[in-house]
């Protein structure tokens, strides 16, 4: 994979916020750890090294490859920001979550590369699925669309001749007003449904 695009601070993980501040984060997947807002983008992407380091990523990752250590990164990074014990205890708990979601990452690529034989099952599995899930919605849109045209072509029946087979209670007049239209599924083309009707 490519290695991130700096943003436009000039730092890796840095935003610079409109009021004229500068955002540290670390992004991994959905996964979102805040850092804090800085005057400098200098001092939030010291802080973004200095949480870098304590995730133990790859110094690659990192803005500055003056730092050799986790203290040597701490002493360079600008004092936490963090203003309550309940701050701190949701960034310690967010701080969890990504180690947990990077440790979950790792192991689910260890298990593919162990055993392609269960990917390879897993990756037939879900491509059936797709097919039977298909193949249902086309039978299901072709059953609505008889019942609509039956429902219709009963109530062109009943307009020109004044009687129908179908009773004035019957819940197929209902049909008439079912939805035929093919937006549930962008894959598909919906090229077969009217094949029986020739």
């Amino acid at each position: 994979m490519p290695p991130r695009r700096r943003s436009a601070s000039g730092y890796r993980g840095v935003r610079q916020r409109p009021n004229g501040g500068f955002y540290a984060e670390i992004r991994s997947g959905d996964l979102r750890l805040s850092l804090g807002t800085y005057d400098t983008a200098h001092e939030a992407a010291r802080a973004f090294d200095a949480a870098t380091w304590r995730l133990d990523r790859p110094r690659r990752q990192m803005n500055f490859q003056d730092v050799h250590t986790l203290q040597q990164a701490l002493d360079v990074a600008p004092p936490s920001r963090l203003n309550s014990a309940q701050d701190c205890a949701e960034h310690t708990a967010l701080q969890r979550r990504l180690v947990v979601a990077q440790e979950d990452e790792r192991v689910m690529a260890e298990w593919r590369r162990r055993h392609p034989e269960d990917v390879a099952y897993e990756q037939e599995y879900w491509a059936r699925r797709r097919e039977e899930d298909t193949r249902r919605r086309r039978e299901e849109r072709l059953d609505r669309r008889r019942r609509k045209a039956l429902a219709s072509v009963q109530a062109d029946i009943v307009n020109a001749v004044g009687r129908s087979f179908f009773t004035e209670e019957d819940e197929r007049w209902l049909d008439i007003w079912l939805s035929t239209s093919d937006d549930t599924n962008d894959n598909d083309d919906g090229a077969d449904d009217w094949s029986d009707w020739d």
